[in-house]
């Protein structure tokens, strides 16, 4: 969802040494521009460090993704109906890798651009695309995630077209390229000019502050409001359960008493000694049942001791499970919010005052955020889910994976 800020600092450099006429495909403009090249921002040591950074997170963000995409085809465990959100979020952070970065990074180094008016909107179209179905796979995620924890049974009995994660897929990315790519390749013929100089690479409405506002607000607020929403609910949620009930209760099997284990639900506000008397009271409660069931014949299977345990044992696993869940999203959104806030504030203000009140060298660190945002999702998957941390470990440690598997076993 990028714009050039280098193309903002040249122009900003520039235009106190002289203007001139900004060249136009579809008419005369207004606007003044200078036309002089700019000075070198940097010494040759210091765009040599740069560019090894640059190519460096380019091949991480490739590669990082590259085994997401690897994992996903060849590990059947992980195509569960949910990871396949993860692994279209991996084929467009694969593309700002594989593409956006790489053409970016001699721009971002000479601030000239090289490859002509038609890859540049070629580049444009892509990097607004990927980025921005980048963010509706978040959203989407964690929609997913809210569904599975607090809507549980109604998620796991969702059936036909709206259950398929493909048409969800498919969706993304036609929400992602209604946003900013019509803009991208119809701005200038809506306006019957370009602004963008020769040997530069940039949006038409790159200081229009009225359509960046209402983009980013569909493409950034809105998300991140939604992602806020379903990790609050989703905390929420366990929080509930925990506090009403997941209480076991456990005597070994070899005392005199009953050597299985008793769940039940605490209410809010009881003091401790009307919780044990609670306890002790429902004990005798369910022993009574138990006796006066296994008496009877036809309900003798109805209620067992083991049945009792599987019940509480699922429980506490569905809890810990939500746990992990909530965990793993909290970060996963974290890192997304903090990598695309700064931007996009950054580029409302800078628009409004059309460039004059934010520094560009801060405006191209907050555009680096974007990228480093695909480079760190990959890293953010084996920390999070045990199945990703095991499909990696298959492929990039087959004799390690070989040997937990065969002691696990």
């Amino acid at each position: 969802m990028q714009v050039s800020s280098w193309t903002e600092l040249t122009w900003m450099l520039n235009v106190h040494n002289g203007t001139a006429k900004t060249p136009c495909m579809m008419g005369p403009c207004n606007e003044t521009l200078s036309l002089q090249p700019s000075n070198p921002q940097f010494s040759l040591g210091v765009l040599v460090l740069l560019a090894l950074l640059m190519v460096l997170l380019a091949l991480v963000t490739i590669l990082g993704n590259v085994l997401v995409i690897l994992a996903f085809i060849l590990d059947r465990n992980l195509r569960h109906r949910s990871n396949y959100f993860f692994l279209n979020l991996a084929i467009s952070d694969f593309a700002v890798g594989a593409f956006c970065i790489p053409l970016y990074i001699p721009y971002a180094l000479t601030g000239i651009w090289h490859f002509g008016r038609g890859i540049c909107k070629l580049w444009l179209l892509v990097d607004y695309l990927m980025c921005t179905a980048s963010v509706f796979n978040i959203v989407i995620i964690s929609y997913d995630r809210f569904l599975s924890v607090t809507k549980a049974v109604s998620y796991r009995a969702q059936q036909g077209m709206m259950s398929n994660p493909v048409v969800k897929m498919v969706a993304i990315w036609v929400f992602a390229f209604l946003l900013y790519p019509p803009a991208v390749l119809l701005w200038e013929y809506m306006s019957g000019c370009s602004t963008v100089q020769e040997g530069q690479c940039h949006a038409e409405f790159f200081n229009n502050w009225y359509f960046l506002l209402c983009a980013s607000t569909l493409e950034f607020f809105v998300p991140l409001i939604s992602v806020t929403y379903f990790n609050v609910s989703i905390f929420h949620n366990i929080q509930r359960r925990q506090r009403r009930g997941s209480i076991q209760y456990c005597e070994s099997p070899g005392s005199s008493s009953v050597s299985w284990r008793f769940c039940f639900l605490l209410r809010r506000g009881p003091s401790l000694s009307e919780t044990e008397d609670s306890a002790s009271s429902s004990m005798r409660i369910k022993k009574e049942s138990l006796v006066a069931e296994s008496s009877s014949p036809s309900r003798a299977n109805s209620v067992t001791p083991e049945n009792d345990f599987s019940v509480c044992a699922k429980a506490r696993s569905k809890l810990h499970h939500d746990k992990k869940i909530a965990k793993s999203l909290a970060i996963i959104v974290c890192v997304f919010a903090i990598c695309w806030a700064p931007y996009t504030l950054l580029m409302i203000i800078r628009g409004a005052c059309q460039g004059k009140c934010v520094h560009p060298i801060l405006y191209e660190i907050t555009f680096w955020l974007l990228w480093i945002n695909s480079s760190l999702n990959p890293f953010l998957y084996p920390l999070c889910h045990d199945k990703f941390r095991m499909a990696f470990m298959k492929i990039l440690c087959p004799k390690k994976f070989a040997i937990l598997r065969s002691s696990s076993g």
